[in-house]
């Protein structure tokens, strides 16, 4: 009898535990309805996006651009009423583009001469005043130039391997593809070539070049290297095929001093643990041509946004909720690499970070990373929240999270990728077009929504 009374009482606390469940998914359910509801009647992160990419533009690290970007999200953060905003400096790299590119095949048996369609990469060397001039040698991979070794002195190397189209993720055929850009100038400089010209990143056809970062590594030769459009890759490579090719290259490009920027920094203090912070995060310069928009203005906004609807549903957080608006991450990620120095060295807890910078497109769900000796617990807990996000379209996958978020992973934090839809990003990624007519609005609400969300449910259960 006893032994069917326990049976009893242990049937009842069951019952009560699921009902108790049940219940709090239902409240956690609601409250996520009314934060979508928040961003898509009154977010504000288009209307931020519009000022920064209409009125202050391309944000190029220490640029002019970038201090009144920094000046106007710390402003727009202050008309928040949150418990702390604040600038936290660091040292950045200030490099300038200088005069418009000229990239010209010359003295063609087939086509006389060609202008292409190109723009220098971030870091590089110029040419100087009077340009260069050398023959054309196309390879697909950087082993290629071990190969060719003492045959690429002089000579102008081309970098022609294009992205994976049939990657249905196009972060992974950028992924695949991007070593020529990155280090493609700093290898081809050791077997002596003049400069290097580099097949845009994307998987369009079209006449718009790509720039993003070149680097050198220690003790290479530093040569001059641009990137040209993938249209022009192509009729480059054919031409290659029937005869040599001589291009003309000129460039202005240097870098100048160090300058003295900033991370942006606003926070919500937690009511109960105030030592556990959750951040949100993008980083707010972009390269000099376009305005930035999806890459990174989108994501910094949706950061501002998330601040921005907890404090219009007047929703008192547990844990310390923080924005951070990293600078750098282009070509240097000084505000990334600072922001976690500092945070080390105050002995702070980051219990999970998110970063957006991936776009402003429809959202996807959010990609997972951690330290291997912590990543397999604390993403089980995260995954536990998928049917209340389900039903907007978001899920889970282990894999990155964000450049700047990155250091954090020593704090044993769980780091996530914000994932919009990425199959048109690669389209105007680094390039004039990056604009804020290429940004849906309630594609851009609907992102800030998902990480308003992703941030409530960590921001109440803690991940432990």
């Amino acid at each position: 009898m006893r032994l069917i009374w326990t049976s009893f009482l242990l049937l009842l606390h069951l019952i009560s535990i699921g009902q108790t469940k049940t219940t709090t998914s239902d409240e956690d359910a609601f409250y996520i309805r009314k934060i979508y509801d928040t961003a898509l009647t009154q977010g504000q992160c288009y209307e931020w996006l519009t000022h920064l990419t209409t009125k202050i533009g391309g944000r190029l690290a220490g640029s002019p651009q970038e201090a009144a970007a920094v000046e106007y999200t710390r402003q727009m953060l202050d008309t928040l009423n949150l418990d702390k905003v604040w600038l936290q400096p660091c040292q950045v790299p200030y490099w300038v583009r200088g005069e418009k590119e000229q990239v010209r095949i010359v003295n063609s048996k087939s086509i006389g001469s060609l202008d292409l369609k190109a723009l220098a990469l971030g870091n590089s060397v110029g040419t100087g005043g009077a340009g260069i001039s050398g023959e054309v040698v196309e390879v697909q991979h950087l082993e290629d130039l071990e190969k060719l070794g003492s045959k690429l002195k002089g000579k102008i190397v081309f970098f022609n391997r294009p992205m994976d189209p049939k990657q249905i993720r196009t972060f992974n055929a950028y992924g695949g593809a991007v070593d020529q850009r990155v280090f493609g100038a700093t290898r081809a400089g050791r077997f002596g070539a003049i400069g290097t010209l580099v097949r845009s990143m994307t998987t369009r056809l079209d006449d718009i070049p790509h720039t993003g970062v070149n680097v050198y590594e220690e003790g290479d030769k530093k040569i001059p290297t641009v990137a040209i459009s993938t249209n022009d890759a192509e009729r480059l490579s054919q031409l290659l095929k029937k005869e040599i090719v001589t291009v003309y290259m000129r460039t202005t490009c240097e870098k100048l001093a160090d300058k003295t920027s900033f991370n942006v920094i606003g926070e919500i203090k937690g009511s109960e643990f105030p030592d556990e912070i959750i951040l949100v995060g993008g980083h707010l310069d972009s390269w000099d041509v376009g305005s930035g928009a999806h890459d990174d203005g989108a994501g910094c906004c949706h950061s501002m946004d998330v601040l921005q609807i907890f404090k219009r549903l007047n929703y008192q957080p547990k844990r310390t909720i923080r924005c951070v608006l990293f600078a750098n991450e282009e070509n240097g990620l000084a505000g990334g690499k600072e922001y976690a120095k500092i945070s080390n060295e105050k002995d702070e807890q980051h219990i999970a970070a998110i970063e957006s910078d991936a776009g402003g497109f429809t959202p996807r769900g959010f990609s997972a990373d951690a330290d291997e000796a912590v990543f397999t617990d604390k993403f089980r807990q995260a995954i536990e929240w998928l049917p209340l996000l389900e039903p907007y379209g978001l899920y889970f996958e282990k894999g990155g999270s964000g450049a700047d978020i990155g250091p954090l992973k020593s704090q044993k934090a769980l780091l996530f990728g914000f994932r919009p839809d990425s199959q048109r990003y690669f389209d105007y990624h680094h390039t004039e077009i990056d604009n804020i007519d290429a940004v849906n609005k309630r594609e851009l609400e609907l992102g800030a929504a998902s990480i308003t969300s992703l941030v409530y449910l960590i921001d109440k259960y803690g991940i432990k």
